[in-house]
This record gives structure tokens, C-alpha cells and sequence, in this order.
């Protein structure tokens, strides 16, 4: 494969080396780069052969010695320097076939890129990809993936995914393992389809490859009401829910006692599901499955706690207004009621999901319009604190395509987004606003 250079690093080898922009690269002590992987674990040694083709098409090898892990300089069109690998499954689940046209655009892309899951942490189902690839996998020691797992009984797991690759999936993590490689795992649970003893099949089929296998986290099925013409699936109810915690701690206790580590954990949504105390901070260990929103709430109470003990409280009276899910409201509430000692009150929001669906009660996937509809004759204060993971990263647009500016006109008055993963954070941001507040007056 070939590989355009289109820059070079100041004071860089590459630029040493006379390597110019338009120059592709072709070889690395004679292996062929198909992709960022192989570049970047063959560029790390101390000796290089690369080869190139001029803007001329003419061949051009050089001879580096470098300091180990010394980069090389070179910049190329795209950072996997290959396209995205995009998703050959058509699960029953999938959240993008549930989406509104209104949504923006790069919410409907479906990637399943295992060069994702290594950079990024994108949970992949390695269904597409073949027998040659997996092996590149195991051979640039790629560790850790991040897997949806979903089932490890072939013909479920098959039923869910719809897809034939969709079977091996047993296979596949055995050599993962026998490799000494790592990875985390996760579940979407379809009641009724890879619960009750399915699902703890699965997780002692995982648990079994541990220590490779790290981690897995349980998760509810999310089912918008755009689901014409898909599969008749249901949520979890609040006795499905409290079965599946049952079933997760069973297997934490086996862990635990085998291994030293509770290896799996069910999401927060399934605590709040069947109206049971969330486990306690502790018992998360490292946050293995933060994203998967697998102790989110605990660590951001904690911190949350932690950093409110050393402040002191504000002035004046500082009154402003905050928006959440459904879900996380009222544990969110009893958090922001230990405000009041220290002269802030947050009047805390729910915000109902009917963009998606009432079912659909997370936080970050709440809307713009949906907030314009129902906070406007509600705000009492002079700001809206939102969680920024409502937004797209890197830009203040929303799901339903609405940036934050016009959400601000809808609502005439100021937003500001909050960090929803550290409380920490939180709390050293509202009290800076809030000094920042009486500085002003």
C-alpha cells in the first residue's frame, strides 16, 4: 500500500532525510504498512529502513538510526492512514437504526474499527474482520480491545447480531488470551434474549479468560420509539433488572474470591431500574467501564464530596438552574441539596426524552428542542448548567442538530456546560462561577 506524506515536522528525521510533502511511503525495514498500527510499531526501533516514491515516482530509500520510540516526522492524509472500517452487522439493538432524520449526520456513520477500539476505546464486534487482519491483530500485539460481546452461545449471539462472523466470537477471544493480549468486554441485554442463564453463561464463559479477559459491564437495551419496521424488542422492568444485578454480583463474589476482583459490573441504569442503593464507591475498583456508565454516579458523588469539604461558603446567594435525565434526577438532587450550606442552589430539571422516547432516559442523550420546550417557563435562575456530553465533542451542537447559541436564544438565558465524569470538576467550576459572579457585581 502507499501512503502519502502531505507534511513534515519542523526539525524532524523526516525533514532530515530530505523526505518531502507528495512523497509516498511504501515500506518499513521492508514490511508493508497497511495501516497507523503497523506505522507506528515499526517506526518505534532505533534502526529503519523506509522506502518511499517521490512526487517523481521515482523510489527513494533511507537508512535512519534514532533514539528509541523517536518519532519520524511524518504526517499522512488520515490519522488511521486508512479508511474507517464501518460495521457489517445488523443487530436488533442497534441505536443508530432507531435514530430521527433530523439527527446530525455523523450520528448515523456505523463504524466497527478494532484501530478505534485500540486509540479510542470504541467498543467493536470484530465480525468484520477476516482471518488475515485478526492475525495482523495478535501480531502488532494490540492489547487492550474493547469487545460487544453481548453473548457467548454462537446461535445467540448470531440471533442478535445477524451476522455469520457473529459466531466465532468464543474463538477469537481464546486467541486473544493464548496471545497474553487484554480486554474488556460488554453486554446489551434483550430481555428475553441473552438474560437469565444465557447471561451467566456469557459471563463465565469471560470470567474463564481471565486474566485477559479484564473486565465486562452489563448494560441495558436502548429502544427509542423510532423502531418502525425493526425487531419487537422491550426494556428491562424493574424485576428484569433486579434478576440481572443478582446475576452480577453471583459472578463479582465468585471473582472476588478466585481472582481478587469483582471483573463485572451492571450499569448504574439497572440500580435505578430496580429502585436498589447503587453498590459503594469501592466496590468499582479502578472504574474499568466508566463509559459504559458502570459507576458513574458513585465516582462523581464521591469526588463530588471530596472537594466540597474544603470550600468555604460563597458570599451571596448564588441560584442557578440545572438539567438532567430522568434517571439520574434523583440521586443528582439529594447530591446538589448539599450545596445549600454553601450559598449555591441548583434547581435541578428532568428533562423528559420525547426526541427518542420516554424510555430513553440518560442524560447525554437529551436534546435542545426538548429542553426549550419544557425548561423555559420553569428557569428561576440567571444560568442553566448542562453536562457537556449532551454536546458532540470538540463542537456545541446537540443530538437533534440545534447549536448551543440557539439553544441559549430559545431559552434567553446563559448556558454553561459541566463536566458530568468528575465531581471534582464540577464543584471547582460552580464555585468559580460563582466567584466570578459576585467579582462582576
Amino acid at each position: 500500500m502507499k501512503h502519502k506524506v502531505v507534511g513534515i515536522e519542523k526539525d524532524s528525521i523526516a525533514e532530515e532525510i530530505g523526505v518531502k510533502p507528495g512523497f509516498k511511503l511504501l515500506t518499513v525495514n521492508g514490511e508493508e504498512i497497511f495501516d497507523v498500527v503497523d506505522y507506528e510499531q515499526l517506526t518505534t526501533r532505533e534502526n529503519l529502513v523506509m522506502t518511499f516514491l517521490t512526487r517523481e515516482g521515482k523510489p527513494f530509500e533511507a537508512e535512519i538510526e534514532k533514539e528509541l520510540y523517536e518519532p519520524v516526522g511524518l504526517l499522512f492524509e488520515s490519522g488511521l492512514m486508512s479508511s474507517v472500517k464501518n460495521c457489517k452487522n445488523h443487530c436488533i439493538f442497534c441505536f443508530i437504526d432507531q435514530m430521527p432524520k433530523t439527527s446530525r449526520s455523523s450520528l448515523l456513520v456505523k463504524d466497527d474499527d478494532w484501530r478505534l477500539s485500540l486509540f479510542m476505546g470504541n467498543y467493536v464486534t470484530l465480525t468484520n474482520v477476516s482471518e488475515a487482519e485478526f492475525q495482523r491483530i495478535l501480531k502488532r500485539r494490540v492489547s487492550p480491545l474493547f469487545i460487544s460481546v453481548h453473548a457467548t452461545d454462537p446461535e445467540i449471539r448470531y440471533r442478535m447480531m445477524r451476522n455469520p462472523s457473529a459466531k466465532n466470537i468464543m474463538t477469537r477471544l481464546k486467541e486473544i488470551s493464548n496471545a497474553g493480549l487484554r480486554f474488556h468486554s460488554q453486554i446489551v441485554l434483550c430481555p428475553g434474549i441473552n438474560d437469565g442463564d444465557v447471561l451467566k453463561q456469557t459471563l463465565a464463559d469471560l470470567l474463564s479468560l481471565y486474566p485477559a479477559s479484564q473486565s465486562a459491564a452489563v448494560v441495558p437495551v436502548g429502544l427509542t420509539r423510532h423502531r418502525e419496521g425493526l425487531a419487537e424488542l422491550t426494556v428491562p422492568d424493574s424485576e428484569q433488572a433486579d434478576e440481572t444485578i443478582d446475576i452480577v454480583e453471583e459472578i463479582q463474589r465468585l471473582s472476588l474470591k478466585k481472582h481478587g476482583t469483582a471483573f463485572v459490573f451492571a450499569s448504574d441504569e439497572f440500580y435505578i431500574l430496580a429502585k436498589r442503593d447503587l453498590p459503594l464507591y469501592g466496590v468499582y475498583e479502578e472504574f474499568p467501564q466508566l463509559e459504559n456508565g458502570v459507576g458513574l454516579l458513585r465516582k462523581f458523588e464521591h469526588e463530588f464530596i471530596e472537594e466540597l469539604k474544603d470550600r468555604k461558603p460563597v458570599s451571596k446567594l448564588h441560584r442557578l438552574d440545572g438539567a438532567t435525565g430522568v434517571a439520574a434526577f434523583p440521586f443528582l438532587q439529594k447530591l446538589f441539596d448539599r450545596l445549600k450550606p454553601y450559598g449555591i442552589s441548583v434547581d435541578l430539571h428532568p428533562v423528559i426524552n420525547e426526541y427518542f422516547g420516554e424510555r430513553v432516559t440518560v442524560a447525554g442523550l437529551i436534546t435542545a428542542s426538548d429542553m426549550a420546550k419544557q425548561l423555559k417557563s420553569k428557569l428561576t435562575g440567571h444560568k442553566l448548567i448542562i453536562p457537556w456530553n449532551m454536546m458532540r465533542e470538540n463542537e456545541p451542537v446537540f443530538l437533534d442538530n440545534i447549536r448551543l447559541d440557539e439553544l441559549k436564544n430559545m431559552l434567553q438565558t446563559d448556558i454553561i456546560p459541566m463536566c458530568p465524569y468528575d465531581g471534582g470538576k464540577f464543584i471547582e467550576s460552580l464555585f468559580a462561577m460563582s466567584d466570578e459572579r459576585y467579582e462582576n457585581e
